[in-house]
């Protein structure tokens, strides 16, 4: 076999896409080793950590060898960005090399390749997850710190991986002896990641809203505006609590659904700006007064979700920023 065909995804926007990854390897003719696809810079320079990767998993790197190896991304017109498909880029080339031998219809792979085979975690794990689902697929593998997070979509096996040797092992695949046999493969050491549940935290907070005194008529009017997920504006003197005011009210927002919580965890994955795997309490944006119009509406050259919609399902408090656009 000189051809394979792994799947993997990226995220677009505020979803997924699955991007397919074709590998053809034709040998006896010089070294030469292309990326095409729309590919960006953290995508070009995947072939070097997956060469090193596999060097350092056992395996014969890519560029100790004369052979032209042409690995294609599609869909052809979607730019491709990040590291997110190393562990498919790897796993495509040896099997298109015939140096491992495994079914890779109805699976995923994610994951950034560190010199030494480590996985590391991406962004965005869950709404790939998700798009994994939607599109029928059975299995997903993806670094071992984003499982958990994956592991909140259920009817999908999540296989969590520490790096690319696991991953080899798991799926059976073979290493080739020096007179071309195959060797038996290790006993598999990933099980599948249990399903992640929803479990609401206690909010700690320095203030609540029950220990502001007085205003008896402004914290009314944020508790109308909570209920029925009004927008509302306050306005008065420096020094009469309007700040204070907005800062407890996303305390006593009603608690966010489960659809909610996937939502907005997604949103933060894709930022990057997940810490707990899990988004369970309505989130607060305070964006500076000389905040840009795109860091507020997002966009940008690399498209990128602004503070509106890091505030989905929240509160979007913006004192003076207004100001600074008339």
């Amino acid at each position: 076999m000189s051809f394979s065909k792994v799947y993997s995804a990226q995220t677009h926007l505020l979803k997924g896409k699955i991007v397919t990854i074709e590998v053809d390897i034709t040998k006896g003719t010089l070294h030469a080793f292309t990326i095409v696809g729309l590919p960006d810079k953290a995508v070009e320079e995947s072939k070097d950590r997956m060469s090193s990767a596999l060097k350092n998993s056992g395996y014969t790197s890519p560029k100790n060898q004369n052979q032209k190896v042409v690995i294609s991304l599609s869909p052809a017109d979607l730019k491709k960005e990040g590291p997110y498909f190393d562990l498919a880029i790897a796993l495509a080339y040896l099997l298109s090399a015939e140096e491992i031998n495994f079914d890779p219809e109805n699976k995923i792979f994610l994951g950034e390749l560190s010199l030494n085979g480590d996985l590391r975690p991406i962004k965005g794990a869950l709404p790939l997850t998700q798009e994994a689902k939607r599109l029928g697929y059975k299995e997903i593998f993806l670094p071992i710190e984003n499982a958990v997070e994956a592991a909140l979509v259920d009817d999908i096996i999540i296989y969590g991986a520490k790096n690319l040797r696991e991953v080899l092992d798991h799926l059976h695949t073979a290493k080739r002896g020096k007179k071309g046999e195959l060797l038996e493969p290790e006993t598999p050491n990933i099980l599948p990641q249990t399903q992640t549940k929803i479990i609401y935290k206690d909010k700690m907070n320095n203030i609540d809203f029950s220990d502001i005194k007085g205003q008896e008529g402004a914290k009314r009017g944020l508790e109308i505006a909570a209920a029925g997920g009004h927008n509302i504006a306050m306005s008065g003197p420096p020094g009469t609590g309007k700040t204070m005011l907005a800062r407890v009210f996303s305390h006593i927002l009603p608690d966010l659904s489960k659809d909610d919580i996937l939502e907005i965890t997604g949103i933060h994955s894709i930022v990057g700006l997940l810490e707990d795997n899990l988004v369970t309490d309505s989130p607060f944006r305070a964006p500076h007064h000389t905040a840009s119009y795109v860091s507020i509406i997002g966009g940008g050259t690399n498209v990128k979700p602004g503070e509106v919609t890091l505030a989905h399902k929240g509160v979007l408090f913006l004192k003076d920023v207004l100001q600074s656009y008339y």
